[in-house]
């Protein structure tokens, strides 16, 4: 079968990948579409660090094929969004609803694909750039069968992680201001996680003037190309600051323009090694700065949640698909993702 491979040196899509049937408590799903996200080209740039070979790809949708005995929720033929957490639903974070934190979803690349006979590692439990992976059951969640799966595969990361931030981690409340910098993918769906939680002033920020129209769209009320400019709009700072980019002078600039009680929230990812700084004294009026993984998603819970915002017009995903490429077109997937050219590329099997 086909797949995006990476060896340590080259990404290759190849046709002479296997994948293992699924064993107990897991899925076998049959990948439609799959989002290009910014971490898949952070693992070819190193980044993240991540063993090799590795298939890339870890914001999926497709249809289940089979499943491992003791799994119910799913069957073959459902349509699911694929998630990242491989969490084992036993433990005490996973008890307290805090599946991120699940000690067993944190660095145990599985290996369930083989080429030439020889394994090659799963990203982020999920590889998504193959025409077929096995995940934990825990990782598909089950949706309308009447979403599109180019829409459906952005949930799985984008959204999560976006929309889950501002719901979950920051807990944004009505009449709050929020700070955005960075309208990516991930920026996007802040943006509109920060609309759908009634935020009075969402203010963006993008080097890229023509980012503007589409920020707009996705809730910004205040569009700007530096934080220079934030303080005339937010005079006393913002309540929430999310940088979505991971430059540590970005960072810096969040946590500078938070007001009184204000949080700045670090979503974007910078090399491991980087560290950035602050003035300490300047988080003596409650400010805080909050790390968050993958929005401190519940995926079973928020996965379904935001398939019936969707479904209700209040979330969008069909205006994050900015183009769709075969698996064969993913050179030129990467290289406008690059470029800056598409908020969300979407490779389709």
């Amino acid at each position: 079968m086909r797949g995006v491979v990476f060896d340590g040196k080259r990404i290759e899509v190849v046709d002479d990948l296997v994948v293992r049937d699924p064993g107990p408590g897991e899925v076998r799903v049959a990948i439609s579409a799959a989002g290009l996200c910014h971490s898949d080209l952070s693992v070819v740039d190193g980044t993240i660090p991540f063993p090799v070979p590795v298939v890339l790809g870890h914001e999926g949708a497709g249809v289940v094929e089979a499943v491992g005995s003791g799994v119910t929720h799913v069957r073959p033929g459902d349509h699911v969004a694929l998630s990242t957490l491989a969490n084992c639903g036993t433990c005490a974070e996973c008890d307290r609803g805090r599946p991120t934190m699940c000690r067993q979803a944190i660095g145990r690349p599985g290996r369930p694909f083989t080429r030439g006979g020889q394994p090659v590692f799963q990203f982020a439990s999920n590889s998504a750039f193959a025409e077929r992976t096995v995940v934990k059951a825990v990782q598909a969640v089950r949706i309308p069968k009447d979403i599109p799966m180019p829409s459906a595969a952005l949930i799985g990361c984008g959204v999560l992680t976006g929309v889950g931030a501002v719901l979950n981690r920051a807990k944004v409340d009505r009449g709050d201001s929020v700070l955005v910098i960075g309208t990516g993918g991930i920026g996007l769906n802040v943006l509109q996680g920060a609309r759908i939680a009634g935020a009075l002033r969402i203010v963006a920020v993008d080097a890229n003037p023509a980012k503007e129209e589409v920020a707009r769209r996705f809730g910004a009320t205040h569009f700007l190309t530096s934080t220079e400019g934030v303080r005339d709009v937010l005079p006393t700072g913002a309540d929430h600051a999310f940088e979505c980019v991971g430059r540590v002078e970005l960072i810096r600039q969040a946590i500078d323009l938070l007001d009184r009680h204000g949080q700045a929230v670090l979503l974007g990812v910078p090399p491991a090694t980087a560290e950035a700084s602050f003035l300490v004294s300047s988080l003596f009026l409650d400010k805080s700065i909050l790390g968050c993984r993958y929005g401190a998603s519940r995926p079973q819970r928020d996965i379904a949640l935001y398939a019936d915002l969707y479904r209700e017009g209040r979330l969008l995903l069909d205006e994050l698909v900015t183009e769709t490429y075969p698996v064969e077109d993913f050179e030129k997937a990467v290289g406008d993702a690059e470029a800056g050219r598409v908020a969300r590329g979407v490779v389709t099997f």
